[in-house]
């Protein structure tokens, strides 16, 4: 399989075998006019299977959500063909609009002009509360 390389743009790399296409949604990268190649299943010596995305078009991408979604990832910043920045993520200490509260009770629910807040309560098991209600947020990691 051959897959090209990129002049200009963003590769995201370490993704945790199979939550590219999460990532592909959260990130709305079907909204782009450009090439993007999701490449799954990737031998590593280091993770054993690891996902891999590619995005022919220079952009910001949310760190926060990449880094609730899978905090090993690592963002490479792509010129004229040349790597010239490599970011590492960490789970981020708090969460706004990237999930809502399912508490039926939150103000948030009633009042969904609010932002929907989560802030990091256990880094070890990634639990997050909801700012408002205090609902832990069910995380699927």
């Amino acid at each position: 399989m051959k897959i090209d390389s990129i002049q200009n743009g963003v590769v995201l790399d370490h993704i945790q075998a199979g939550k590219s296409m999460e990532i592909y949604t959260s990130l709305h990268l079907d909204r782009l006019d450009c090439s993007v190649a999701i490449i799954k299943n990737v031998r590593s010596g280091r993770m054993g299977k690891k996902d891999i995305i590619k995005i022919d078009s220079p952009m910001e991408v949310d760190l926060d959500v990449l880094g609730y979604i899978d905090s090993n990832i690592t963002v490479n910043i792509i010129r004229n063909g040349e790597r010239v920045e490599k970011k590492h993520l960490e789970l981020p200490r708090r969460l706004t609009n990237i999930v809502r509260c399912k508490n039926p009770r939150c103000i948030t629910v009633s009042e969904p002009q609010l932002d929907a807040i989560f802030l990091l309560s256990n880094a070890e098991k990634h639990t997050y509360r909801c700012a408002y209600c205090e609902t832990a947020l069910n995380d699927k990691k």
